[in-house]
């Protein structure tokens, strides 16, 4: 999939032209300036840190920045705790260039610029809503954005050349840009992005005194719901403090969700007992069908598991198969069990390939172990 993905970024014609310059070279701006570079766009880098610059360029993310550059478009892709220092370094350093950052918080970095009387007329926030659980500009990859929301925060002030711009990156990147205010997307992040991390890292904790005899039991599940708990905890406590006001208000709303649950389950025989621990997971059921699919449509799609040996080769036979079958898979999560001697391919395809996908699989020698229709 990476290799189609970056294939289709080379030959795309880039909308962003002459020097980019890229302000913090870790996982996000070095996958910038990868993605950037593919299209043959001059990225200049910069970075507070000599040896992650140094390591940024040997991996191919840019050139290092020098004095003479005139760049029409800066992205600055610093921590929280410094972006509204080095956003405003750099308006005043390059006048006549667009800057943007990104930012997982838009609102306090903002407030302190106008704060400073800052001109503002070329700054535009945005926030590409994309991340690895490893950082670094070793992480970096050229893909990163590919498929991804890409928000931005424009105001009436905004020239229409500088949204362009901004838009036009997004775009080369692979992603799909969206309008926002500050306000409503810090909220939107505070329930899509910083709430998760902190619901992971706190399941995740859970785990640390767990037996090891518990712990071998570890299903997909588990894994699914914990693995951003593995993300770094000096970047989030600057997200989570600089964006607290909504993230407290939707904890709140959940810590009410659970005392409801909790009450129910120390009296599972009173009456309304079941229904309320029922009514819980029907809700989960609704607000998982609302999640954005593939390409960002609301479209859910079908389950097929299938039962693959543990020996080389069997996915990628199985991926071949589907092919000829002409089913495309859209999702896939993979289970298996320490000790066992097969895995289980969980599948997501479209509900009209279903019958058809199961009923080819089989004739080839496949085993199903379910699916989620008849």
């Amino acid at each position: 999939m990476t290799e189609s993905t970056d294939t289709s970024v080379r030959t795309r014609a880039a909308r962003t032209s002459g020097v980019v310059r890229v302000v913090g070279a870790g996982l996000l701006g070095s996958s910038i300036g990868h993605a950037l570079g593919q299209l043959g766009v001059d990225v200049a880098l910069a970075d507070a840190s000599p040896s992650q610059l140094r390591l940024a360029i040997d991996y191919g993310a840019g050139r290092a920045a020098r004095d003479d550059d005139r760049p029409v478009l800066i992205v600055v892709a610093v921590p929280p705790d410094v972006i509204a220092d080095v956003v405003e370094r750099e308006l005043r350093a390059f006048p006549d260039a667009v800057v943007t950052d990104v930012a997982s918080v838009k609102l306090e970095p903002l407030h302190a610029l106008r704060a400073r009387g800052v001109d503002l007329t070329h700054y535009i926030g945005s926030h590409p809503m994309a991340g690895r659980e490893r950082g670094g500009a070793i992480a970096a990859r050229a893909d990163l954005f590919v498929g991804r929301p890409w928000v931005v925060c424009r105001d009436h002030e905004t020239p229409a050349s500088d949204l362009a711009l901004v838009e036009g990156l997004a775009l080369d990147l692979g992603a799909t840009p969206l309008e926002m205010t500050p306000e409503e997307h810090d909220r939107s992040v505070a329930l899509v992005s910083h709430v998760p991390q902190l619901v992971a890292s706190l399941l995740a904790a859970r785990l640390v005194d767990a037996p090891d005899g518990s712990l071998r039991l570890t299903g997909q599940g588990l894994r699914d719901t914990t693995r951003i708990a593995a993300s770094a905890p000096e970047l989030w406590v600057q997200i989570l403090g600089a964006n607290a006001e909504p993230v407290v208000d939707v904890l709140g709303a959940l810590a009410d969700d659970l005392r409801v649950v909790s009450s129910a389950l120390r009296a599972p025989d009173s009456p309304g007992a079941r229904r309320a621990v029922a009514d819980t997971i029907r809700r989960g059921n609704e607000g998982v069908e609302r999640l954005p699919g593939k390409h960002g449509q609301n479209r859910r799609f079908e389950t097929i598991v299938v039962m693959i040996d543990d020996t080389p080769g069997q996915l990628g036979r199985l991926f071949g198969e589907l092919g000829e079958l002409e089913v495309n898979v859209e999702d896939l999560r993979l289970e298996h069990s320490p000790g066992a001697q097969f895995g289980l391919a969980e599948i997501s395809v479209v509900p009209s390939t279903v019958r058809h996908a199961v009923e080819g699989l089989e004739a080839r020698g496949w085993k199903i172990a379910s699916t989620t229709v008849d």
